[in-house]
């Protein structure tokens, strides 16, 4: 059942609004009109990046903070999305990159409560998303900035990963050749792209991703049944992506969809992934339920994403522009169908438990609360 205190509910709308905006710049670009709404084809990047993505992970992070106040962060890269609808691109680049510089400070609060290799990581993923930030609004390309943004994502994901295991046990040299694969990775980042920094990233990205298929706990919850296997099988092709996305880095440079096909088998295959396989997680502690978005209907939808990306990413290569354009919107309405899932799965959870426990809701909301080892409250 839902916390009735619990504020991150409020900014939900906002979250929702950047994905299905989002989704909806994507098809323009892919050349199709489901929704034409030209502003989100123009600040489609900005709009996932920052508005969807960016919101969700401050929200998180700002639950785990004592004082809800944090949740002004969020608010703030949430509302980037109407500046940046409204034409008002300065309004939301201000919005975003204060937010980012929010979650950085959040962060470094965090490291300073726990000082922990996660939590530097974490930071980084958000230094590197104001950095991201920065350079688009600068330079007034998204290009400028869309590197830091995978480095935005790969540093928090990864960061979230060694969280949730940091108390399995794991090689000490297999530690130091994560950071040592993450330094190369963020050398990656400085370094011109086009010079040697693109190979650089796909080298480390390739070999991160072979780290996590064979150290992450996920090699073994995708052994177990029901939710484990749907948390392990996800990240486990998350990582699969992940790696794909070094390899079209280091070796398709000269492909004319090169920019497209890096970028979306990191954000849609990599990123999607991992939210796929954290919300039974992830989403019951920041948003205050008891009831985890799991039902094995979702392989359904979980399998048509999959599907349709990799659709969309071999007619790309194949330079089959109508089949791209078919997968692609497919894929964008699949994601919209999976979350709609896992909201009618949370909804028919909470009715479910209602009818076999209608007493049971407590006289304090407070004791609703989750504050668990893995997110203490700072």
């Amino acid at each position: 059942m839902f916390v009735a205190s619990n504020k991150a509910l409020y900014l939900l709308p906002l979250v929702l609004l950047s994905l299905v905006l989002g989704i909806s710049g994507g098809w323009i670009r892919l050349g199709s009109l489901v929704a034409p709404i030209s502003e989100a084809g123009i600040h489609h990047g900005l709009i996932m990046t920052g508005g969807f993505l960016g919101t969700l992970i401050s929200i998180e992070r700002a639950m785990v903070m004592e004082k809800k106040a944090w949740l002004i962060i969020p608010l703030l890269t949430g509302t980037s999305v109407i500046g940046f609808l409204s034409g008002h691109a300065s309004i939301g680049f201000v919005l975003l990159m204060s937010g980012s510089v929010g979650l950085s400070l959040i962060m470094h609060l965090q490291t300073l409560r726990h000082p922990k290799f996660h939590t530097a990581l974490l930071y980084g993923g958000a230094a590197s998303w104001f950095v991201g930030n920065f350079l688009a609004w600068q330079t007034g390309l998204i290009a400028a900035g869309s590197t830091w943004w995978i480095g935005f994502l790969l540093f928090t994901i990864v960061g979230e990963r060694l969280e949730l295991s940091q108390f399995l046990p794991v090689p000490a040299w297999s530690k130091n050749a994560l950071k040592t694969l993450l330094a190369i990775f963020t050398l990656g980042l400085i370094i011109p792209f086009h010079t040697w920094g693109n190979e650089i990233m796909g080298i480390s990205s390739f070999l991160i991703a072979g780290w996590l298929l064979i150290f992450d706990m996920a090699k073994v919850a995708s052994r177990k049944p029901g939710q484990f296997r749907y948390i392990g099988i996800g990240l486990r092709v998350g990582y699969v992506w992940l790696g794909l996305h070094g390899l079209i880095l280091l070796g398709l440079e000269n492909h004319a969809l090169y920019y497209d096909l890096m970028l979306h088998t990191f954000f849609l295959g990599f990123t999607f992934s991992m939210i796929w396989a954290h919300a039974p997680i992830i989403f019951p502690t920041i948003f205050g339920i008891r009831e985890t978005p799991y039902h094995s209907v979702l392989w359904i939808t979980w399998f048509g994403f999959q599907g349709s990306l990799l659709g969309r990413i071999l007619a790309s290569l194949s330079g089959e522009v109508a089949l791209r354009k078919i997968f692609g919107v497919a894929n964008g309405y699949l994601i919209l169908v999976h979350f709609i899932l896992m909201a009618g799965i949370v909804f028919w959870k909470i009715r479910q438990s209602k009818k076999e426990h209608p007493d049971s809701n407590p006289s304090h909301p407070e004791e609703l609360k989750i504050d668990t080892p893995l997110h203490p409250r700072v």
